[in-house]
């Protein structure tokens, strides 16, 4: 099977946009791609290891890419966490696939 790369854009903490080409064949997910391109200081992102269980890895969706449906665990957590916009998700639960070209978001605020 042929590696197949999708091009996301990262928008930072600092505003600046980062494209990045994120693999679809290592079952990542976006906040492992944000700590892999080092866009956010390490232990500002991923705090919990990607059990939806902090916000650290919250981001904004500005793109109109069609996410997985948000489970229980990560709508609990937006609920409690600072900074939530209508269209707020955490990155540990958006898995790089092929469908994700083109996806487009903005880390929060650290909270």
């Amino acid at each position: 099977m042929e590696n197949q790369d999708i091009n996301i854009t990262i928008i930072d903490r600092n505003g600046v946009t980062h494209k990045v080409e994120a693999p679809t064949d290592m079952s990542m997910n976006l906040m492992e791609i944000v700590r892999s391109f080092e866009l956010a200081p390490e232990g500002t992102i991923g705090v919990c290891g990607g059990m939806a269980m902090c916000a650290s890895c919250q981001c904004y969706v500005i793109s109109e890419t069609a996410l997985p449906e948000m489970q229980d665990d990560e709508e609990a957590m937006l609920s409690e966490a600072f900074y939530v916009k209508d269209n707020s998700r955490l990155g540990c639960q958006i898995q790089m696939t092929p469908e994700m070209e083109g996806l487009e978001v903005e880390l929060a605020p650290e909270s």
